[in-house]
């Protein structure tokens, strides 16, 4: 095989896992969770990532999410979880939520493409992801109850 031929080769392998993460980005089941909080109710439309490649790929690669959609992650049973920015483009406002349904702490408005470990701060049941910014605008806070049937509290 001549140079050109490796070359080509090389290239398509490379474009195909491309394709591949990108694809593996976007999980396939879509859900309507709500947060209740002092300002009132908020719903959104998110991703649910269930699967362990799901919840690795996570929101990587994308260049956009809009208001009121993100992803929710599921990591039962409840544990301690650990969360980063890598090949992640915009901002985002990561929700850790406790088996009952309570919001126990959020990393707001994340920094994009960080490699820093963002940790839980406790054992979680779920983590939802939004477009950073989400939380404060919304009044979103720890102790916040999330409505979905991950939860317990539901």
């Amino acid at each position: 095989m001549g140079y050109a031929a490796r070359a080509l080769t090389a290239l398509t392998i490379a474009l195909t896992l491309c394709a591949f993460a990108v694809r593996g980005a976007q999980a396939a089941k879509m859900e309507t969770l709500e947060i209740v909080t002092r300002t009132g109710v908020h719903v959104f439309s998110v991703e649910i990532a269930t699967s362990e490649q799901e919840r690795e790929t996570g929101l990587m690669y994308r260049k956009q999410l809009p208001e009121g959609q993100g992803m929710l992650f599921d990591f039962r049973p409840e544990q301690q979880v650990s969360m980063w920015m890598k090949n992640t483009y915009i901002p985002l406002d990561m929700i850790f939520i406790r088996a009952d349904g309570r919001i126990l702490r959020i990393a707001e408005n994340t920094e994009p493409m960080s490699t820093r470990i963002i940790s839980s701060g406790g054992p979680v049941t779920g983590v939802l992801e939004v477009i950073g910014g989400t939380a404060k605008k919304l009044g979103i806070a720890a102790g916040d109850r999330v409505g979905h049937p991950l939860f317990k509290g539901r």
